[in-house]
């Protein structure tokens, strides 16, 4: 069983990604099991899979490519949410967290995947990101030395809504 880092802590993944064929077919979803399955599924499919959400065992995940408010009014129905970064670089999934979380209110487990590196667990966390499926060669026990690097952010982030000149400002007001 696969390894992830969710609040944290590092855990047995005991979920299964199922992602698209060779030829960008939709994959075929267990009858048994806690599946992560692609946006395009369940829009193609969702009348189908409502029986599955209520079980807790039916997550979804977006490209990079695709907004949240495909999900605007499903949101809640879904333990899990989990967001992919097809490269390290390609930074339009810190934005789909941060609107999941703020805008559509999503309370589950927020997953980063694909092309994670232990680098960005910090700032992830920042746009509400909770659990962090690593890529392949990062070592998970040495990205967990991350989370210190900063002890304060600047800026808002869905941890702390309000900035730090503010939040200083308030302080010195006491």
């Amino acid at each position: 069983m696969a390894t992830l880092i969710k609040e944290r802590r590092i855990v047995a993944d005991s979920w299964h990604l199922l992602e698209r064929g060779p030829k960008g077919e939709l994959p075929e979803v267990p009858v048994r099991g806690e599946v992560i399955v692609p946006l395009a599924l369940w829009l193609a499919r969702r009348e189908e899979l409502l029986s599955r959400v209520g079980t807790g065992t039916l997550g979804v995940w977006l490209d990079a490519s695709e907004g949240p408010e495909a999900l605007a009014g499903d949101v809640q129905r879904f333990p899990l949410i989990a967001v992919n970064f097809p490269k390290f670089g390609d930074g339009r999934g810190y934005s789909i967290a941060r609107l999941l979380r703020e805008r559509y209110g999503f309370k589950g487990e927020l997953r980063a995947i694909g092309d994670v590196l232990h680098d960005h667990l910090f700032f992830m966390e920042q746009c509400g990101f909770d659990a962090f499926a690593l890529r392949e060669d990062q070592d998970a026990q040495e990205a967990l030395s991350v989370f210190g690097t900063f002890s304060e952010g600047y800026q808002t982030s869905v941890l702390r809504p309000v900035p730090l000149f503010r939040r200083r400002l308030g302080a010195s007001k006491s």
